[in-house]
């Protein structure tokens, strides 16, 4: 039968070294995706002659990465992920119908009769949207009565959009 144990002896010298392993994977960057932009209608603009044209939100705000197109007036999605869009509208002497549209598909639309008010009034509205790289979000403005956006030294009308999340999920950093 054994005996009971001993005292703890003195720890031993250090072992010599292992061979170096195999270099790892590269990791991802950690820095989070970004995609925001924010455009105003510039008061010499004019507006679309055809329905399916978007509105043309040409003075531009903010678009570090390039994702809004003021000459086109459109989005274009290049980080995959939820958005929110936003519009705010000042409306003077007419009446004001807009779309939030995605990929030539009416996402959100919004409006407001005109009541002979004197002063301009406002109409906001906004959307939530899950895009995909190349995916295309503009505003499209009512022909004829219903375009009533405006703009001045003193008042604006704006188109902006931002990243919510991402849906790049192969990192801890973007989940």
């Amino acid at each position: 039968m054994p005996g009971m144990s001993g005292p703890r002896g003195d720890r031993g010298d250090p072992g010599q070294l292992g061979e170096k392993g195999e270099k790892g994977q590269a990791g991802e960057c950690a820095v989070a995706p970004k995609s925001a932009f924010s455009a105003k209608l510039s008061e010499s603009r004019g507006l679309p002659t055809n329905v399916d044209e978007a509105l043309r939100f040409d003075t531009v705000l903010l678009n570090e990465q390039g994702h809004y197109d003021p000459e086109t007036g459109r989005f274009t999605c290049r980080v995959p992920g939820v958005y929110y869009f936003a519009v705010h509208a000042t409306v003077y002497r007419a009446s004001l119908q807009f779309d939030v549209v995605k990929n030539n598909q009416v996402e959100a639309s919004f409006f407001q009769y005109y009541g002979n008010w004197p002063k301009p009034a406002s109409l906001t509205g906004g959307a939530l949207l899950h895009l995909v790289p190349n995916d295309q979000v503009w505003i499209r403005v009512g022909i004829g009565e219903y375009s009533g956006f405006y703009s001045s030294a003193k008042t604006d009308s704006s188109f902006s959009g931002f990243l919510v999340h991402s849906d790049w999920k192969n990192s801890a950093v973007f989940a």
